[in-house]
């Protein structure tokens, strides 16, 4: 399963036709070193890779339209015999032109000759300014190049303006082999989360639990974690991004899971509660049972034409009324949105776009107004309720626990799709597992 050639050359047909006569240079993900002559193992950038479904480092992508000698240019590592040994084989400049679809290729030691020679007939430039220090240092001197010839030549780049404007509308709408990326990811966390909730007891460390995760994930094709794996046991439940995985959990404590898997470049992202080992108690089972009223209540209104805030205020205010009544929170519901005093349990919004990234890109506002859904975008719904440990306010036996439900969601035409849906979360089916 993957993504098809013409797919990505459809793609860079609507990517150039937003050009309006400028040229864009994308380059790869820099390689990262973890410690001293050790990398971070590598990933392409994922605009870059949406573009071209070339995953090489140490490659710059250009797309120029109307350019007489390719409008689709990739600079690419060169064949190396010895290197390939070490490392893999590469495409090479053949490589780029046969198997991904590059008008014309050249070595990357090529850029500095050829890129301005291209720059100088254009009026404008797109270019990602971002974490590569180096080749943002290589563009601005390219671009002040173009500057100064104009006065002589009349022609040439005289402005940086930004893809991503225009890339990351594009990504925002799904198309059909990127669900069914999204879906694969998806089936194999659904595994991960079922497993999960089979293995976890108390006396074991938070890690072995993250361990099967991680298994099941890579056992079955995915590349691995889309995101850092949150295993949060008891009170670290309360710790939004808790990553440390650590702790002995306990029989009968909340275990929050926050896990997805990427698959070919696309993401998954699923959270479930669950008790470790036995059967909610009622305080518990109140508290899941509000949340999950919330997440079912956000997930209810997707439909084309709401806004991504509509699903949030809907999880909201069930969040809040469940709130009031649980004796959290006093005052009317009106008043306490208001003032946002709910924040004190409840901090994070309740959706966010999903795809590529994890929290993946995508305006949520459009002409200053929330942005109204439309099928074929991905989003998730994730409201939750922390209680801190030392929140002295809080009734004592509601203190230390932590409680997130997400899943994954997709807008239909006429309405929406929970993705993720085989993922368990009503309390019988949870407890059918935890006490197995």
């Amino acid at each position: 399963m993957t993504i098809q050639r013409e797919v990505f050359a459809g793609r860079r047909t609507r990517f150039m036709a937003a050009l309006a006569g400028g040229v864009a240079v994308i380059p790869s993900a820099p390689i990262s070193v973890r410690s001293n002559d050790v990398e971070y193992i590598y990933r392409q950038d994922n605009d870059f890779y949406y573009l071209t479904g070339f995953a090489e480092p140490e490659s710059v992508a250009v797309f120029a339209p109307g350019n007489k000698d390719g409008e689709f240019i990739l600079f690419v590592r060169p064949r190396d015999r010895e290197r390939e040994v070490w490392t893999g084989k590469r495409a090479g400049v053949e490589g780029a032109v046969a198997d991904f679809g590059a008008d014309r290729a050249y070595k990357i030691d090529e850029l500095d000759r050829v890129l301005p020679e291209i720059l100088s007939r254009v009026e404008n430039i797109y270019y990602p300014l971002g974490n590569n220090e180096p080749m943002n240092t290589r563009m601005v001197g390219w671009l002040r190049q173009c500057q100064a010839m104009r006065p002589r030549s009349g022609a040439g780049a005289n402005s940086l303006l930004d893809p991503r404007e225009i890339l990351h509308e594009m990504r925002l709408f799904k198309q059909p082999q990127e669900l069914e990326l999204m879906r694969r990811a998806i089936t194999i966390s659904e595994q991960a989360h079922r497993r999960a909730m089979l293995k976890a007891r108390g006396g074991k460390r938070e890690w072995e639990v993250e361990a099967v995760i991680e298994y099941a994930f890579r056992s079955q094709g995915a590349a691995g974690p889309s995101y850092p794996s949150i295993v949060a046991s008891g009170p670290n439940a309360t710790i939004l991004h808790y990553i440390s995985n650590d702790r002995e959990m306990r029989q009968g404590e909340l275990l929050l899971i926050d896990a997805g898997c990427e698959y070919d470049f696309y993401a998954s992202d699923i959270t479930r509660t669950f008790p470790i080992g036995a059967r909610f108690n009622p305080v518990q089972r109140d508290l899941y049972q509000l949340v999950l009223d919330a997440q079912l209540k956000g997930i209810e209104i997707v439909r084309p034409g709401i806004s991504i805030d509509d699903v949030h205020d809907a999880a909201l205010r069930v969040l809040v009324e469940g709130m009031r009544s649980l004796k959290l929170l006093q005052g009317s519901t009106e008043e306490i949105i208001a003032s946002a005093s709910y924040r004190r349990f409840y901090m994070h919004r309740t959706s966010h776009w999903l795809g590529m990234d994890v929290h993946d890109v995508g305006h949520y506002r459009k002409d200053g107004k929330p942005r109204l859904l439309e099928p074929n975008m991905v989003l998730t719904c994730e409201p939750g309720i922390y209680i801190a440990s030392d929140d002295e306010e809080a009734p004592a036996e509601m203190r230390g626990i932590g409680i997130r439900i997400e899943d994954d969601v997709l807008v239909t035409p006429h309405g929406h799709e929970v993705m993720s849906a085989a993922v368990p979360k009503q309390i019988t089916d949870i407890e059918a597992l935890t006490t197995a």
